[in-house]
């Protein structure tokens, strides 16, 4: 651990370069210190501090920079909330002052918000639909051999998928079975049905396996299953590239928009960055901390969000390492509260 001393230098000298972007040194920190200290007691805690890896030494200055090693002491042990707008709330409502049809629209207005906020890229995760319950499952036979299967949840949601029929099978001898399904199920969640086992699904049908309830049980579990997982939306995709520093290096960004264009490859980081990671709390895991190294210079800052019954959600921030922590986690915390408010809001129409 740190003295106070050193500690109070290292967090100015991150709270300056965050600022200005430039290096800094004794002089400056003499200026912005609180505490009555000579120049050379400075440049003696700065070295000490640069002993120990918690700043470096630029080439074209004699100031220091933060390195990731002193940016994570600062998170752990020095970083303290600021106080949001006190128009906040007010701006957020107004975002999210929209006719909404469906949670994927909530979610992904919040992304939109969220990056107009902060300029850097947001990712949110929708709530974990597995929790919401069946309303409805139904199907409903068409022409040509076709049906589409219907599958409603307490959420509002609609879902909906054509599938085709063999030409000795008919709608109606499914719609029967369907009816003992929908019987079952209605009122569990996504989660209990899509574990069920093809023999308990045969045991709800009560038939013996014949074609029409073979290809049911096919059909159940296709429509049960994508059901299970959450949908991660992005926006801000060009934040990234105007907060990318090096340029010249033409392989690192044309690789860097590539990844961009697949935003999947976040999910994992996402979801990895969240594992364990209580409610009403943001993690930060630096450059150096992530697994692609075309992500050294940002930092990745997720917090989750709950939303009751209807399970939690991700927010995530990507963006550079040298970002203002203090007023981007606190605006987290305040955001996800909001997104929150606003989904169960929602839900509560469908109760």
């Amino acid at each position: 651990m740190l003295s106070k001393r050193q500690e109070l230098i290292l967090k100015m000298i991150i709270n300056v370069f965050n600022k200005t972007q430039q290096p800094v040194g004794s002089k400056t920190l003499m200026d912005e210190l609180t505490i009555q200290v000579s120049s050379a007691t400075i440049r003696n805690e700065m070295a000490k501090l640069e002993e120990l890896g918690l700043i470096e030494k630029t080439h074209s200055s004699s100031g220091r920079v933060p390195s990731n090693q002193g940016y994570r002491y600062y998170l752990d042990y020095l970083l303290q909330p600021t106080d949001m707008p006190e128009n906040l709330h007010e701006k957020l409502q107004m975002n999210f002052n929209h006719q909404f049809q469906k949670i994927d629209d909530i979610v992904s207005r919040s992304a939109k918000i969220l990056s107009d906020l902060t300029s850097y890229t947001a990712f949110v995760a929708s709530p974990e639909i597995q929790f919401c319950r069946i309303t409805e499952f139904r199907i409903v036979p068409l022409s040509n051999h076709q049906m589409m299967a219907i599958l409603v949840t307490s959420d509002g949601d609609v879902k909906n998928q054509l599938y085709r029929l063999p030409d000795d099978v008919s709608g109606g001898e499914l719609e029967a079975l369907v009816e003992k399904i929908n019987t079952a199920v209605k009122g569990k969640t996504l989660h209990e049905v899509s574990g069920y086992s093809s023999e308990q699904f045969m045991s709800i049908l009560g038939v013996k396996e014949d074609t029409a309830s073979l290809i049911l049980l096919q059909l159940l579990k296709d429509v049960f299953k994508p059901t299970e997982t959450d949908q991660l939306f992005v926006n801000g995709e060009l934040n990234l590239l105007n907060n990318y520093s090096s340029f010249d290096d033409l392989d690192n960004l044309k690789s860097l928009y590539q990844l961009l264009s697949h935003p999947e490859i976040f999910s994992d980081l996402i979801h990895e960055n969240s594992l364990n990671n209580p409610a009403f709390s943001v993690h930060v895991r630096l450059g150096d901390e992530l697994p692609l190294d075309l992500l050294k210079d940002y930092s990745l800052l997720t917090a989750t969000y709950e939303v009751g019954d209807f399970g939690n959600g991700i927010v995530a921030l990507l963006g550079p390492t040298n970002m203002p922590y203090s007023q981007m986690i606190s605006l987290m915390n305040y955001f996800k509260e909001e997104l929150a408010d606003q989904l169960l809001d929602y839900y509560s129409k469908f109760r």
